[in-house]
């Protein structure tokens, strides 16, 4: 049950249309999130997200997800994209996260997907340690980098001093019930509010913000 009445985040990933910038900025959405992973449907390059960035208005922040890239990589993104945080969705150890970000001069957070046998809080007090502004936690595949729509056991979620990000399976119709059962600090969606994969509904993007709503609300 949550302990804490602060509203939670909520970030919509994986952008590619200028109308899904629209339709996340109305729905009261804090994030936006673009994927610099050229193997992902999500994928967009430097240009599309320079051209999209210029559609974010302030107090909506720009996230690039960049998986297994190197410090020069992302900040040739940077060099065009006024990315305001930077999350690092591969194999990044602690110490090439801590590179990165001093090469590239962002905060940053690391997603870590939540194997079987994985010690989450051991995990994540690595990448604290090392200078995470937060940690996502995302359930496991074997081979695909976030965006799998499966979720993990919920009721594992750890209660951590460091903002921990919910993903991996929200829809309108659960993410009232996560954000309940795991007092998140934020939520983050893509598939769950996609009509095909990089095609964001518009009435699934301001139902899961709905939902947002409802579930940070109960006591």
């Amino acid at each position: 049950m949550r302990q804490s009445q602060m509203r939670t985040r909520a970030k919509i990933c994986g952008i590619t249309r200028a109308q899904d910038i629209q339709a996340v900025v109305e729905s009261g959405a804090d994030a936006i999130g673009f994927v610099f992973f050229p193997p992902s449907p999500r994928h967009v390059s430097i240009e599309q997200a320079q051209t999209l960035a210029k559609l974010v208005p302030p107090y909506v922040q720009l996230v690039g997800l960049f998986v297994n890239a190197s410090a020069e990589e992302i900040q040739t993104v940077l060099d065009s994209v006024a990315l305001d945080v930077l999350q690092l969705h591969g194999d990044e150890t602690p110490e090439q996260c801590q590179l990165i970000a001093a090469y590239c001069k962002r905060r940053w957070y690391k997603a870590i997907q939540v194997k079987p046998d994985l010690d989450v809080v051991a995990e994540i007090q690595r990448y604290q340690a090392a200078g995470a502004s937060a940690v996502l936690l995302d359930a496991w595949h074997p081979e695909l980098k976030g965006g799998t729509g499966h979720s993990f056991d919920w009721t594992q979620f750890p209660q951590l001093d460091i903002p921990l990000i919910l993903a991996g399976g929200l829809t309108p119709e659960n993410v009232s019930e996560a954000i309940d059962t795991t007092a998140a600090f934020a939520v983050d969606v893509s598939g769950g509010v996609e009509s095909a994969k990089g095609i964001k509904d518009q009435q699934l993007i301001e139902k899961f913000m709905q939902g947002v709503q409802r579930g940070s609300a109960k006591p």
